[in-house]
């Protein structure tokens, strides 16, 4: 997710994923200030052939349907126990996890990947715009390479929340638990409409215009976030982590972001009859950054939830 305008917008990185074309100014992804020990593994691997193992550890390129996508794994796969996937919000690689999947690497075999469009990823084809079956589709691909049978858990941030749980009720097969790190709410064009008016000028304005537009596919995915209802994933085990607060600079329609974004998460809660949803005290959008604890807690709950699970 891109950093906006400036600290003035900084609400606009909620409700966007990924800044709308203009809004945008690339500061600097967070987490990706101190680069990861696999990034000179990324660069040697960029030079050379895909690689085509599973059980590895550190930073690899692997081919999915054409397509050369970065992929990073480590700890070691125990039996019974499924592989977790980390899935990073929109405008933002692997790295912006790597601390959260190096913490979950003592206990859990854990990978993380780039979408196209992100990261050392390649991008999607110029011109077109990406559907949830497309990146659904990587995603699955991914899945097949280095999960193979195991059971998988799929803990999402923003954007990658928002693809984990659009994902997860066509594949209860093999994705047996979710986390939501303050995942992309289910109607946000919707919901953005009816929150901040047409006639709303400056900064307001802004939020409004800049999600719509990302929503619409003007982010470096080019991926469509549509609005959708919420599909039932059945009984796994999920857990919703939604921040605190993210909306004090925009205090005309704070209070009114806040009670939409909080009833979009209410609405994920629907995915699963053993859903659990917590606000992380002391958090903005990025919980596993401001909260590392309450994030690494909410997926080695649904780890050993969905690792126990009959």
């Amino acid at each position: 997710m891109f950093r906006t305008l400036a600290k003035a917008t900084a609400a606009i990185a909620v409700v966007c994923t990924a800044a709308g074309a203009g809004l945008a100014l690339d500061e600097g992804r967070a987490g990706a200030a101190t680069p990861t020990a696999g990034a000179a593994t990324r660069t040697a691997a960029s030079a050379g052939a895909a690689f085509t193992g599973s059980d590895f550890t550190g930073t690899r390129k692997i081919r999915v349907d054409g397509h050369s996508v970065n992929v990073s794994c480590a700890g070691r796969a125990h039996r019974g126990r499924p592989l977790v996937m980390l899935m990073a919000g929109g405008g933002e690689g692997l790295d912006n996890m790597a601390a959260l999947q190096k913490s979950l690497s003592r206990t859990n075999r854990v990978c993380s990947y780039d979408r196209l469009g992100e990261g050392a990823s390649d991008q999607p084809a110029a011109g077109t715009l990406q559907t949830m079956d497309d990146t659904g589709a990587l995603l699955t691909g991914v899945l097949d390479r280095l999960a193979g049978d195991r059971p998988v858990v799929l803990a999402g941030h923003s954007l990658g929340g928002y693809i984990a749980a659009r994902y997860a009720p066509g594949h209860t097969d093999r994705v047996k638990g979710l986390v939501l790190l303050d995942a992309t709410i289910p109607h946000l064009t919707r919901d953005m409409n009816r929150t901040i008016p047409a006639d709303a000028t400056g900064v307001p304005a802004q939020v409004r215009d800049g999600a719509i537009a990302a929503n619409e596919g003007q982010n470096p995915e080019q991926f469509v976030i549509a609005d959708g209802p919420v599909r039932s994933a059945g009984h796994i085990p999920v857990e919703i982590l939604k921040h605190e607060s993210q909306y004090a600079e925009v205090p005309e329609y704070g209070p009114a972001l806040e009670k939409m974004w909080a009833d979009g998460q209410r609405e994920w809660q629907r995915i699963s009859t053993r859903s659990s949803l917590t606000t992380a005290k002391g958090s903005g959008h990025y919980i596993h950054t401001d909260r590392p604890d309450l994030a690494l807690k909410a997926v080695q709950k649904v780890a050993h939830r969905a690792a126990h699970q009959h």
